[in-house]
């Protein structure tokens, strides 16, 4: 029996850590990593202090080995993002290409009776595939695998709790998505949308109506000493947000952020 750990580890702040993945870790003897690289520049080395200071808190004894990879490289361009076909394909093509790299880390450097640990961001249940790759990759293994899911604290918790929100209101649903939906358009029917996964700022470009209806809550680098946090009507703090935005990014070299937009912001 080999067992794999997959670990939210928060959005940023080392004290995201829950005691229950505090115990995961401590369970492991060899730790996988994929290095995202996000936007290049500074995120490699900011990304990996974070995953070095939890290991040397929570591991300060060593008793694991480290496996990196490297991301695997997957077209994010404008064109591909506005064609829906287009973009099935290559996530379905990149995702195959990541499959076969978890597997072939599992079978190079997990051996029989060990027990493996993939770190990653936010929640494992959150816009994060290493479980259905996991579920991929192991088809057919029967019992041979064991698969455990360990959760963390997400950027949609970091975001709430740094403005003081509650994301839903009485009755009424939230929605979370990501800013290549909503581009198509604000939800008639949700007035409270979280969005992730924005790297074009798609609030910026809502109709002139959904925009002066609508309030935002906005932050990146959850958690973290960088953390930036913007909020009021979407219409008076968009540029901030853009100038805040592209500032923060040109000086680290990357940028996760994650924002609230809500109708009606003054009903609980």
């Amino acid at each position: 029996m080999r067992t794999v750990l997959v670990i939210g580890i928060g959005a940023g702040d080392p004290d995201h850590l829950t005691l229950q993945a505090v115990r995961a870790l401590r369970r492991a003897d060899v730790v996988f990593v994929i290095d995202k690289g996000l936007d290049g520049g500074g995120s490699q080395d900011d990304l990996l202090a974070l995953r070095t200071e939890l290991l040397r808190r929570h591991r300060p004894d060593g008793g694991y080995r480290l496996v990196t990879a490297p991301e695997v490289d997957r077209d994010r361009g404008t064109e591909v993002e506005r064609d829906d076909e287009r973009y099935r394909d290559v996530v379905v093509d990149w995702q195959d290409r990541r499959a076969r790299l978890y597997r072939d880390m599992l079978d190079a450097e997990l051996a029989d009776g060990q027990t493996g640990a993939f770190l990653v961001w936010g929640d494992p249940s959150l816009y994060d595939g290493t479980l259905r790759l996991l579920d991929r990759v192991l088809a057919g293994a029967g019992e041979q695998w064991s698969v455990e899911s360990v959760a963390g604290i997400s950027s949609v918790a970091a975001l709430a709790a740094a403005h003081r929100l509650i994301l839903n209101r009485v009755g009424r649903p939230v929605l979370i998505t990501t800013g290549r939906r909503i581009a198509e358009g604000m939800p008639t029917d949700v007035d409270d949308v979280v969005v992730m996964l924005d790297g074009r700022t798609a609030f910026a470009t809502l109709p002139d109506e959904q925009r002066r209806e609508l309030h935002i809550f906005w932050g990146a680098y959850l958690g973290t000493p960088d953390e930036l946090l913007v909020a009021g009507p979407l219409v008076e703090v968009t540029d901030e947000i853009l100038q805040v935005r592209a500032e923060a990014r040109e000086n680290k070299g990357w940028i996760m952020d994650t924002y609230l937009l809500r109708r009606g912001a003054d009903e609980r």
